[in-house]
């Protein structure tokens, strides 16, 4: 890693080109993935990349670089390169602080590059072993592992000085069911930020048979039915929905470019009373959590929506020059190649009043969406579409068929206001967001939650 000397000179050079703000951001990341098929080996790759990116502020104005060039020398050549084009007054630097060494929230008993690739195939070996056993329509069980370990330092000319080490571990889950139907799958991908100890108190088997259970009940399924109607999410993954409906719109990165359809509502009513959303990178070794953020500011739980007003955005250092508020540890990247925007770390709405039997037996008619794949949004309009995996009819307030090819589609700001019941059963799931910085590690969560009506797209 480089030195504190050279931290110095970096930032000292770049204030004195007319910056009024620089930053230095190194990273030493390691990975292993290994997709298995059948328990025969697809693709395995390992690796270890190192890098470094540079950041300089003047006003609103920002220049980014990036290198793995480590020498001094080629560094500030690179930091001039940069100010070329900055033209305000020299910034005043404070004093890099003593080394903040983060991750103590977050405990990990076992790195994952002290485990043999033996310890992980058995990984694969059980859950692969564990979905094809679960019923003999299941013909084929895909298995991604993978393990990250990223040793981060940060420095910057307000006199920060971070180190933080994250590392991720998780196994994704593909089951593929047949018959004279056709093909359907189920998915599942549990994991977390731990090491190899995750796999110690998982229970990889359940996961398997989860992911083979959707995808022989879609088998059996009926086209689903198109139209306006009640629309139960169930606990869990569910969460993805608000992530895209909402959540991005309320990252700084649109908010402040006035692109967001949130832009300038903080005090207002933007979803219904029931509805309160939070965005909180603390949460111990959850997936999407982080102990200090890509700018050196440690995360924190960021409550956006209370009880249906919004309250705040989610905001990085540019942005909250360019909106006049303060950041909220929500800069995020994928690594020293992207420089750093507002993004979400663990995304969820948080509990309500209501029991998940009290939400469907009310609900006379409409669908229950117990699994979405993933979907998209239009953060400008708030505009959005998801796929469902797996969702049943309600009829008379009982789940009844299950049907296949729904869509749900709306539009962010009217599905807030559409939630009618909330249910107390959160649960926070893990998955990817990709945006402008990258592809990220979030984790999104809700209890069952009912919208009271929506668009649902039919299978064709």
């Amino acid at each position: 890693m480089l030195t504190r000397q050279t931290i110095d000179k970096i930032l000292d050079l770049a204030l004195e080109l007319g910056g009024d703000f620089a930053e230095v951001y190194q990273e030493d990341t390691r990975h292993n993935n290994i997709r298995a098929l059948h328990d025969r080996v697809e693709s395995s790759s390992c690796g270890r990349e190192s890098g470094i990116g540079l950041r300089i502020f003047s006003g609103l104005n920002s220049r980014y670089a990036f290198t793995t060039d480590e020498a001094e020398e080629n560094l500030l050549q690179l930091v001039e390169n940069m100010a070329q084009s900055l033209t305000g007054p020299q910034g005043t630097k404070v004093p890099l602080g003593d080394r903040t060494i983060y991750g103590n929230a977050h405990s990990i008993i076992c790195m994952p590059h002290n485990v043999t690739y033996n310890r992980r195939m058995d990984v694969i070996r059980r859950a692969t072993s564990a979905g094809m056993a679960y019923a003999p329509e299941i013909v084929q069980v895909s298995v991604g592992y993978l393990d990250i370990e990223q040793e981060v330092v940060i420095a910057n000319s307000e006199g920060v000085y971070a180190e933080d080490t994250r590392v991720k571990t998780r196994i994704l889950i593909n089951a593929y069911a047949q018959n004279e139907k056709g093909i359907q799958n189920g998915y599942y991908g549990p994991g977390a930020m731990r090491g190899f100890e995750y796999y110690d108190d998982l229970d990889i088997e359940w996961y398997a048979k989860e992911a083979a259970r959707v995808a022989v009940t879609m088998l059996g399924a009926d086209k689903c039915p198109g139209g306006q109607m009640s629309v139960v999410v169930d606990n869990g993954f569910g969460g993805l929905m608000f992530h895209e409906a909402c959540g991005h719109s309320l990252e700084a990165s649109s908010v402040a470019k006035g692109t967001s359809e949130f832009s300038g509502k903080v005090g207002q009513q933007i979803a219904s009373p029931l509805v309160t959303l939070i965005d909180d990178g603390t949460i111990a070794n959850e997936w999407g959590s982080l102990s200090v953020d890509d700018e050196g500011q440690p995360t924190q739980k960021n409550v956006l929506i209370e009880n249906g007003i919004l309250k705040s955005y989610m905001i990085d250092k540019l942005n909250g020059r360019r909106l006049q508020m303060k950041p909220t540890g929500s800069a995020r990247r994928q690594s020293y190649r992207f420089a750093p925007t507002s993004r979400m770390t663990n995304t969820y709405i948080a509990n309500g009043p209501h029991g998940k039997e009290e939400i469907i037996a009310s609900t006379d008619q409409g669908l229950f969406v117990k699994y979405i794949n993933g979907g998209s949004v239009n953060p400008a309009t708030g505009d959005f579409n998801f796929n469902v995996s797996e969702a049943y009819l309600i009829e008379s307030g009982k789940i009844t068929k299950p049907v296949r090819g729904a869509t749900l589609i709306g539009n962010g700001g009217n599905i807030l206001q559409q939630v009618d019941m909330v249910g107390n059963n959160l649960e926070i799931r893990q998955g990817y967001c990709y945006a402008g910085s990258g592809a990220l590690f979030i984790g999104a969560g809700q209890p069952t939650v009912r919208v009271a009506t929506m668009t649902v797209g039919g299978a064709q």
